[in-house]
């Protein structure tokens, strides 16, 4: 069964990484947007070129990735070995708890999806059995099939979502003309939701997103004020935290799906692995050239019901078509207040 495993890695790492790979019995591969990668016994691994904030992103997939990672990643570059001892590491990420976590963000097309999932001792074996972890470690059939397998696993009782689609999400950002803000609320609504059906549970974690914790604090309503939140980077590790991720991924893949089925029409029987899909991400040419081909044919208000239109693509789609922000209703109109480091802020 093929995985797949992503790893942030500093600049000391990045080096020892590089060594590995060129020192290593492995062949090298030409990867788009990579700075190596190499392919080696039922796995590949390649570090990307894009870095923020000094890291750069390693991908590890195929069957052969764990025994990869243990054998090599974790003793010669990350410096330590955790896969497998999650448990005995940190015993407290598998205790009564909740995890909120969200999906769609930095996506230019679909929707916005927060979940906030609880998990137990026996929930988190149960959980670990059927491949929870963090979906950007998962590919897009796995998270779907191991989503659904989640939600079936916790019940309507267990988890709580909160989905914004493109036009819901385009109104909200016109009022609240704040990504982070708009993130908080949806936060604050999902854990409040969960810990109504669960009113025992005291303890919920959260993948910070916000610069500072105050800005999920003052979203929280009555029953999230009590609870103990606790925000962190990279929260994912947290089992809860991860279920989360898969369940908000999986439902925001379930629409893009859906998107697929209108813009491009149903597939052949037989072949809906090589059917057309709408292009994740924001970043990747085919979102805009998709966009502009729909916008086109449709006109420019076909955007605010599948896109987020704060997004800076919208300027180039619109300008594309011969078009501008003033032919798209009020709320489309409203561009982000900072453009800062990404397309969503």
């Amino acid at each position: 069964m093929a995985s797949t495993y992503t790893f942030e890695l500093d600049k000391d790492q990045q080096e020892l990484m590089l060594g590995v790979m060129l020192a290593g019995n492995y062949r090298k591969r030409d990867v788009p947007y990579s700075l190596w990668s190499i392919e080696g016994d039922k796995f590949n691994a390649t570090l990307y070129e894009k870095e923020r904030h000094g890291k750069r992103k390693l991908c590890v997939q195929g069957s052969g990735a764990e025994d990869f990672v243990l054998f090599t990643l974790e003793p010669r570059v990350l410096g330590g070995a955790s896969l497998g001892y999650e448990k005995e590491l940190s015993p407290e990420l598998f205790d009564s708890h909740a995890g909120s976590d969200e999906s769609g963000k930095g996506d230019y097309f679909g929707p916005l999806v927060v979940c906030c999932a609880s998990t137990n001792e026996e929930l988190s074996e149960e959980m670990k059995k059927i491949g929870v972890k963090d979906c950007k470690q998962m590919s897009d059939g796995a998270v779907l099939a191991c989503g659904m397998k989640l939600r079936q696993l916790l019940g309507p009782d267990g988890y709580a979502v909160v989905k914004l689609g493109p036009a819901a999400y385009n109104r909200l950002y016109a009022k609240m003309r704040n990504i982070n803000r708009m993130l908080a609320w949806a936060h604050g609504t999902a854990i409040e939701e969960l810990l109504a059906k669960r009113p025992g549970m005291k303890r919920v974690v959260v993948d910070q997103f916000a610069p500072t914790e105050a800005t999920i604090k003052r979203a929280l309503k009555p029953l999230g004020k009590k609870a103990t939140i606790v925000q962190r980077h990279k929260a994912e590790s947290d089992i809860a935290v991860a279920a989360a991720s898969v369940i908000a991924r999986e439902l925001f893949l379930r629409d893009i799906q859906k998107m697929s089925l209108e813009v491009f029409g149903p597939c052949e029987p037989g072949k809906e692995k090589e059917a057309p899909k709408v292009p994740a991400g924001s970043s990747d040419p085919r979102v805009k050239e998709l966009a502009i081909e729909m916008a086109r044919q449709n006109g420019p208000v076909w955007l605010m019901n599948h896109c987020k239109a704060h997004f800076r693509t919208t300027d180039a789609v619109l300008a594309a078509i011969g078009s501008s922000r003033a032919a798209l209703p009020p709320e489309g109109q409203v561009v982000s207040i900072a453009k800062q480091h990404s397309p969503e802020d």
